[in-house]
């Protein structure tokens, strides 16, 4: 979300070969003038930046990142993204087919295993399909930087020079009078593994963001509008607000709207994740993209283009992605540091063993150091936090959980307190009937009679007494002398009787005995329901019990909760005996009643005070300041949109099973983020000492720059591939049942 005064933009990024680019990107646009923040994504190649429209603008910070030697564009509006094409495959297919010849040559033919032979066949392979790895370093250089391309550039050039001086020059490098040996087949093995890895890094994050691209490919290309008599099609592009479009069977609502005629069931399951379609008539909203199952209905468009509820979702998903999870500030201290922390591993390995290593002392130094050089390229630590951010976020837009920032999907599986609002989040928001109990006539009769004198009230309750007689298709006779009573009740003549429906005080005031309902009316109100009295002809004639009850997912999910390990705690402001009965009956051990509007963020600042890490799930206006107080604030999708904008995570179907995929979602995609980490941490760890040859003197175990250069895209591919996992995410199952009171 914007701050008063600025702006934002996403720009498409280009030449980064690894997170050290991505670092020094997001330092130069960092330190612009007018920049307040910038976050740099080298898994999407993008950068998310917030700046002062007043001091800077969109086209000036491209010209910051060309500045520091990287490409750089601005979004394309209404632009669907396309998959991210494999990068130079003419370069790895020169360097497949120059450099198999060489690797053979090396137990082939004379001619083949000849020195010059094989120069002949690697300069290609070095001066072509290498280039973008020296060019990447001569940029870094310009600006004193050093990147994964510095370290690739130094060992394959070094390896290179000193085998194409061995060939031209033999005897300089001649060592008791035998040729030297040339390390060609390491050069080309060693850039063709590199742009492997890089091919397969990138099919892989195309294949992450599958996701956003699937829910960008859900929108139809074309609206049916209704001019006059005459349907007309037209691009979506096309369509603007105010515009009357028909929608007919199997067809996709194209764009955000109200329903103005006809009937029908729309499937919102990919944009909502509700299960089952839902009825749509006069008056009801619809999203563009969803699916009309049966009827055909005519719609007024609302929201177009970007203002869509699916662009919406898009834009929030990206920014996500594009943001940075607190955890990957340790992976990105470590890469600032890292590169030169190699070079200068690299020169004390290549001094060392020059000094006392065997003969060729020279050649065996040089061969370490290139080890050192190529195998340590910190590709996989780059990679590691943002692939799993960002499949991570784009399987939460598929279930319906729509996480705002990185830091929002990390913290969420820190939680060890879920806050609940209750009225319309555990709760449906409305009174509905939950007991009838007569006294001297059947139930149905007694609920009929009440539900006709109620019929002319516009009370709440008498709403949900009405409501709940057509329920039972109950015929409801016609009233007559109706009379309210501010705060007591109503009064009605119903098929001849005189009926009186209200609180004990309206009873009382005509003379009515209460004594027969006392121990129904303490059941009732120890359950937390409303009674409401009735009387016919001045005898008491039963009570109807009305409340505002549970949601049918609202006792499983509790559980669920509870299940993972998190203490649930219920926050509203209705009366403690109330609050209590429908936490009872949910699960909730803990309840924070009889609290108002604006103390409801201080009750969460408290249990944070106790040392909880706390979500707080709320829909209303006033939740606002409590879901933004909170650690993680997650809103209802279904609620308003000051709860939605004070939120970090969205709850788009609006049911509460979303908060437990949510927290079970943030826990895969964290523990992914862990195992990531240690696989790059821990490679680097071990294969940088092996490369400088510390096994040798006892094992005789070196590795060779080959071996390193495969080995240092493997690790990459691998951390991309296990964060690909993600992508077999399945929400917590659980059984859905009526909680009512």
């Amino acid at each position: 979300m914007e701050n008063p005064g600025t702006a934002e933009t996403q720009l498409a990024l280009g030449g980064m070969s690894c997170a050290s680019c991505a670092a020094r990107v997001e330092k130069a646009l960092g330190a612009a003038t007018g920049v307040v923040e910038a976050h740099v994504n080298f898994a999407t190649a993008s950068a998310a930046v917030t700046f002062l429209p007043t001091e800077t603008s969109p086209s000036a910070l491209v010209g910051i990142v060309e500045a520091a030697g990287y490409e750089a564009n601005l979004p394309v509006p209404e632009a669907v993204a396309a998959p991210e094409a494999p990068p130079q495959l003419g370069r790895l297919w020169v360097g497949v087919g120059f450099g198999v010849p060489v690797v053979v040559g090396m137990a082939g033919p004379a001619w083949l295993a000849s020195p010059w032979t094989q120069l002949l066949l690697a300069t290609p392979v070095v001066a072509y399909a290498g280039a973008p790895f020296f060019q990447g370093a001569w940029k870094a250089a310009r600006y004193r930087a050093s990147t994964m391309d510095t370290l690739v550039a130094l060992g394959v050039g070094a390896a290179y020079l000193y085998s194409a001086a061995a060939t031209v020059m033999p005897a300089w490098f001649a060592v008791g009078g035998s040729l030297p040996h040339v390390y060609f087949e390491s050069v080309v093995v060693v850039i063709t593994l590199l742009l492997l890895g890089r091919h397969f890094e990138a099919l892989a994050r195309g294949r992450a963001s599958l996701a956003m691209r699937s829910l960008l490919g859900l929108q139809a290309k074309t609206a049916r509008v209704v001019r006059g008599d005459a349907e007309v099609d037209v691009p979506l592009a096309e369509v603007r607000v105010g515009d009357r479009l028909r929608v007919r069977p199997g067809e996709k609502v194209p764009v955000d709207g109200v329903v103005l005629e006809g009937q029908s069931s729309v499937d919102q399951a990919l944009l909502t994740g509700e299960s089952l379609p839902v009825d749509k008539g006069p008056g009801d909203e619809v999203i563009g993209a969803t699916l009309n199952k049966a009827g055909s209905f005519v719609m007024e468009a609302r929201h177009v283009g970007q203002a869509t509820a699916l662009a919406r979702i898009v834009r929030l998903v990206e920014d996500a992605q594009a943001s940075k999870a607190p955890i990957q500030r340790l992976a990105d201290v470590v890469v600032g540091y890292f590169v030169p922390a190699v070079v200068g591993i690299a020169l004390a390995t290549f001094g060392l063993w020059w000094w006392l290593g065997p003969a060729p002392a020279f050649t065996f130094a040089l061969v370490n150091a290139v080890a050192v050089l190529v195998i340590a390229c910190p590709c996989a630590m780059g990679l590691a936090t943002p692939t799993s951010v960002m499949v991570g976020s784009g399987k939460g837009a598929e279930h319906g959980v729509l996480f705002k920032s990185a830091g929002a999907l990390e913290a969420t599986q820190l939680a060890d307190v879920v806050v609940f609002d209750k009225t319309g989040t555990l709760t449906r928001g409305e009174p509905v009937v939950t007991d009838v109990v007569p006294f001297d006539r059947d139930a149905d009769e007694l609920l009929a009679l009440a539900a006709a004198a109620e019929r002319g009230s516009e009370h709440a309750l008498g709403a949900a007494i009405v409501q709940a007689a057509q329920q039972r298709q109950l015929a409801l006779p016609n009233a007559a002398g109706f009379e309210a009573v501010a705060g007591a009740g109503i009064s009605a003549t119903v098929a001849g009787v005189r009926v009186v429906v209200g609180n004990a005080r309206i009873l009382a005031g005509i003379g009515v005995d209460l004594a027969p309902a006392a121990a129904a009316l303490d059941r009732l109100a120890g359950e937390g329901k409303t009674p409401v009295l009735v009387a016919v002809d001045g005898r008491l004639a039963g009570i109807i019990a009305v409340a505002d009850t549970p949601l049918p997912d609202a006792r499983a999910a509790v559980a669920r909760l509870r299940g993972l390990g998190l203490q649930v705690v219920m926050l509203t402001g209705d009366n403690r005996r109330t609050a209590e009965a429908v936490a009872r009956t949910l699960g909730i051990e803990r309840v924070l009643a009889e609290v108002l509007p604006h103390q409801k963020a201080e009750e969460v600042a408290k249990l944070q005070a106790a040392g909880h890490r706390v979500i707080m799930v709320g829909d209303g206006v006033n939740d606002a300041p409590a879901l933004a107080r909170a650690d993680v604030g997650m809103a209802i999708g279904t609620g308003t949109d000051v709860a939605i904008e004070a939120a970090d995570v969205v709850l788009l179907a609006g049911e509460l099973k979303g908060v437990v995929t949510a927290i079970a979602l943030s826990r895969a995609v964290i523990r992914n983020v862990k195992q990531n980490l240690f696989w790059a941490f821990a490679y680097n760890i071990a294969s940088i000492p092996i490369a400088a040859g510390v096994l040798y003197p006892s094992f005789h175990i070196l590795l060779s720059p080959a071996l390193a250069g495969g080995a240092m895209a493997l690790s990459s591919v691998c951390v991309v591939l296990n964060a690909l996992r993600l992508r077999g995410f399945k929400p917590p199952v659980f059984e859905v049942f009526d909680a009512s009171l």
